[in-house]
Order: structure tokens, then sequence, then C-alpha cells
């Protein structure tokens, strides 16, 4: 009987495990609702690559008076102009031979419209002789900045001022190096008679004629000469450079110098033809010598009779000017800067400089140093007396000339032989 109930029991306890076996689970805790899936974003689309914007290059124009490759001043404006690419990746667009023999019938003005149409957005005119037009052109086109080389256009203390918001005067102040070469011929020249081949007559051509007549002068006298025996005598062409059939040739004049006692002619033109003929008449046993101007490298044309060149760089003035009308903060001004007397030579920070010629000897080398060294310590040629060669007084003894008075000398100096004006 206890066997079947035990029976029983195993049964009913392997009924209810069946039972439950077939769906009589127990209820479980409800599951945590799985997260709604929802669409990720749309992904943002890469930008479709661009190239960056081309800058293009800054465009400036030169007008030259003569060729650009005359180893004096066009030259020197040119390379001026290499410099300014280098340094800023400009672009130099250039005419040169900008002078009625050689372009008649067209203006300086009219050609810079050329470089205008060839994208210009400044021109710099580089010839005293293209004052007027490079005013002209500037007003007739305000939105293009403009520099007259030499000029006074825009100097507030001249005698020709207007307000001219896109035009800028630069000049060097060229009177130093032309103190330096007549300097430079006083102690090499054995005659003590010194030859000044010039182009035209105008202020700036006086004031530069006179400044290498101090020069020679202050040296002469300093070297124990007597004041009495030098001879400075000035002969004019009628232009910068040779014309045929306008001006006077001046490989004539340089051997007319050298063929009458002058063993050293300074150069006051745009190229250094007196070397050429110094370097003839040397062969042929007449000792001469010159001095170049302009050009760093223009004693290159002679380097055996040269005694030295002073010359322009106008790579770091027309940096700055340019730099200015690039970045928007161009100003009209006047600009007659000096050497850099720290460092006469330097390339990019000396608007004037001098080079001792190959011909030079180490002892006039080494006064012409001493010289250039007084120059920069404050020696000041054009302090008083100073007589204008009609024998009126200029500057009184002990007076100091005014930027105007040396600008604008109105005739050669007492000691000076030759015109002071055009006949």
């Amino acid at each position: 009987m206890r066997k079947n109930f035990a029976r029983l029991a195993s049964l009913a306890l392997a009924l209810i495990f069946v039972l439950a076996a077939c769906g009589g689970q127990p209820t479980a805790a409800p599951a945590t609702e799985a997260p709604v899936v929802t669409e990720a974003p749309a992904a943002t689309e890469a930008p479709v690559a661009t190239e960056a914007p081309v800058q293009e290059p800054f465009v400036f124009g030169l007008l030259l008076v003569g060729p650009y490759n005359d180893n004096g001043w066009s030259q020197a404006h040119y390379e001026a102009g290499l410099y300014l690419e280098e340094k800023l990746g400009a672009k130099m667009v250039y005419l040169d031979k900008v002078n009625p023999a050689d372009r008649p019938g067209t203006t300086p003005d009219q050609l810079a419209e050329e470089l205008v149409a060839q994208g210009a957005k400044l021109v710099i005119f580089n010839s005293d002789d293209m004052k007027d037009a490079s005013t002209t052109f500037a007003k007739a086109n305000p939105d293009v900045f403009v520099i007259m080389a030499s000029g006074d256009q825009v100097w507030s203390d001249g005698k020709a001022f207007e307000e001219i918001p896109n035009l800028t005067n630069i000049m060097g102040r060229m009177e130093y190096g032309k103190m330096m070469a007549g300097c430079a011929a006083a102690l090499t020249s054995e005659t003590g008679k010194i030859g000044y081949l010039g182009p035209l007559i105008n202020d700036e051509t006086r004031r530069l004629a006179a400044s290498a007549y101090l020069g020679a002068k202050h040296c002469w006298e300093n070297a124990g000469n007597d004041p009495a025996a030098l001879q400075f005598k000035v002969t004019w062409i009628g232009f910068w450079f040779h014309i045929p059939g306008f001006t006077t040739d001046p490989v004539d004049v340089s051997k007319d110098f050298y063929t009458t006692g002058y063993d050293v002619v300074i150069s006051g033109i745009d190229n250094p033809v007196n070397l050429g003929e110094a370097q003839k008449l040397t062969a042929e046993g007449t000792t001469s010598f010159g001095v170049a101007y302009d050009y760093v490298a223009a004693c290159d044309a002679a380097p055996e009779v040269c005694i030295g060149v002073p010359y322009f760089n106008w790579g770091p003035e027309y940096l700055k000017a340019v730099s200015s009308a690039i970045e928007g903060t161009w100003e009209s001004q006047f600009i007659w800067v000096g050497p850099d007397w720290t460092d006469l030579n330097n390339p990019d920070t000396s608007s004037i400089g001098f080079v001792n010629g190959p011909a030079l000897s180490a002892e006039a080398a080494a006064a012409v140093d001493a010289f250039v060294a007084e120059l920069a310590g404050g020696l000041n040629l054009w302090t008083g007396p100073i007589n204008l060669q009609d024998g009126s007084v200029y500057l009184a003894d002990g007076e100091v000339a005014t930027d105007q008075q040396v600008w604008y000398l109105p005739q050669l100096l007492e000691g000076m032989e030759g015109l002071s004006a055009a006949e």
C-alpha cells in the first residue's frame, strides 16, 4: 500500500514537470525593450576640393630714357626693377629709349598708357626731362600710382609744388657721390686739370657738377696743393647721352679734355664713354683717367683707367614705395635720400654708393675712404663762404646751405669754368 502511494506520488510529480515543460513557465521579470533603431544622420558630404585663388603678381611699369643695358643711368633703374621682382614677386613691364630721338612723335605720358594697358598699376618715370609728362599722366590716371625719379612736383617746400595724391618724387642725394668723385679725381690728377662731361643744363646738373668741384677742391687743398693750381672745367653736350645731330659727341668732348692737359674726366652723363677714350689715349701714351657715373658696375667698361664710380641704388626706396602701393599705405611724398653711412655700398639700405676704381692708387684710395668717413661724420661742403660763378655771394662764411639752396643752385660756382645756363 505504501509502495503504491509512493508510485502514485512519483507519477504525479512527473506529470507536473511534463506540464511545465509544455508551457506552464513561471512569470519572468519584464524584458527591457530594445531601443528603437533610428537611421543614422546622413553623412555630411566632403566639400569639393577647389584650388586656392591664384594671387596675380603686382604689375609695375618702368619708362627708361635710355637703353636698359646702357651701363649707366637706365641700367641702374632696370636692375632696380629686377630687385623689386625678386623681393616682392612683382612683375615688371618696361619701355626703354623713351626720348625724342628714339621715339619721335610720342610723349612719355602716352607711352605710360601702353604700360597700363599691359596691367601696370604703378608707373616709374625715370628721367628729369619726363617731369611734365609724369604730372600729366598722374592727373589723367588718378587710380595709377606714379613715381617720378627726380622732380619736385610734390615737394611742399619746392618751387613747383602741387598736390598730386598718386605721385611720389624719389631722388638720391648724389651730391655726396659727386663729392667723392671729385675727391678721387683731385687725388689722381698730375696736372690739376679736371674735366667734367655734363649733359644738359638745369638745376640738377648744376648742383651735381658743383658738388664734384667742391669735393675736388677740398681734397686737392687737403693734400697740400696750391688752390690756384686747380682747374675744373664743365662742357655740356646737350642731353643725357649722345643723340647724333642733336648733341655734341661726348667722345669728342672727352678727347678734347684729354689732349689739352685734363688728365681726369668725370662723367655726368648717362654712360661712361669717357672711359673708352681714356683707355685709348693711355694706350697711345697719354696717361688718362676717368670717373664713371650712375651704375655700380660702370668701371667694367675700362677698369684699367677707371678711378671710381658714384652710383644710384634705386632698389631700397622703390621697394618701400611699391610695397606701400600694394599694402594700401601709399602717401604722396618728396623723397631725397642720402647714403647709408654705416654701410655705404649695402644694396638693401644705401641709395647712394661709391666704388673705388681699379685704377685708383692705394694711397689715393685710403684718402678717399678717409674723406668718406669725414662726410659720414658730418662734414658739409655746402658751407660758406661760397660764391656763384658771377662772383656774387651765395653762402656767407659759416652759412650752411638749405636743401632749397642746393637743389635750386642758379649758377655754377666761382672757380668753375663752363656755362651756367644754355645759350
